[in-house]
């Protein structure tokens, strides 16, 4: 399928047959730095790529040297004295209430607005030698994208206020360590293995993936036993709403699938 771009091309949506979508931010000369309206198409493509059932995984990803920089900084104004609360063209809050697993393929520098980009995603794929760095304090920026609240819960308490309050860079390696990026590639490699990642997901149960990912998110909010009392609930839900004919067929291809397999090995 060919693809989609904003008016002025700078986010780029290309949906593949295979139900892949990719998201590119397509300022390279820029660093990929954000303008209001680039905020606006990011918005958008999320939420229209959530809509359309054809797609099941999205690959978002920069181009040139680095994911994203951040908010263009000579167009502050319009972005900050905009309405952050307007959920409609916020590309972060249109990520979290997508329902499609995303998988952040980050290369050169995720810079504030651009680490709460990465921070937005599900899984993350990072070249070597990426830098996440967050500039908030810095610049005298406040955080309305989530980086003060999410990045504790992922890395703890103390090494997040030490990455806010200092704008350290955090290496794609360290941030592995800290348990953020999942993978750690080659930049030649970086595309290759989100799709590897993509394609992994793919496989599975679409509704079941979905419903997976909502359950986890969601429960991140909650302390842990309303975490767990959640999952009960969904499960509940979830198998009261299953007819006869659809545990047949779940139950046929538990079947088929144990009996391609070989037996274990104690």
């Amino acid at each position: 399928m060919a693809p989609s771009s904003s008016s002025e091309g700078l986010i780029l949506v290309n949906r593949e047959p295979s139900g892949i979508a990719f998201v590119t931010i397509n300022r390279p000369q820029l660093l990929n730095s954000l303008t209001r309206p680039m905020m606006v198409d990011l918005a958008r493509a999320f939420k229209s790529l959530d809509a359309d059932d054809l797609v099941r995984v999205i690959v978002i990803t920069g181009s040139g040297r680095a994911f994203c920089s951040g908010v263009d900084l000579t167009a502050a104004e319009e972005v900050f004295k905009g309405d952050v609360k307007d959920v409609e063209i916020d590309p972060v809050v249109q990520m979290e209430r997508c329902r499609k697993p995303i998988v952040g393929a980050i290369g050169g520098f995720a810079v504030t607005a651009g680490f709460e980009i990465a921070l937005a995603c599900d899984i993350l794929v990072a070249v070597k030698g990426t830098k996440f760095i967050d500039t908030h304090a810095r610049f005298g920026i406040f955080p309305s994208w989530g980086l003060s609240q999410k990045l504790s819960r992922i890395i703890g308490a103390n090494r997040a206020r030490e990455v806010s309050l200092t704008a350290m860079p955090v290496t794609a390696e360290q941030a592995e360590r800290w348990g953020f990026v999942n993978h750690v590639v080659e930049g030649s490699e970086l595309l290759k293995k989100a799709r590897e990642v993509a394609e992994a997901i793919i496989k599975n149960n679409q509704d079941l993936v979905m419903r997976y990912k909502s359950v986890i998110n969601d429960g991140l909010k909650l302390d842990l036993g309303h975490a767990l009392a959640l999952e009960k609930e969904r499960a509940h839900n979830y198998y009261n709403g299953m007819t006869k004919e659809q545990f047949k067929k779940m139950q046929e291809f538990i079947a088929g699938r144990s009996s391609k397999k070989p037996s274990p090995k104690l």
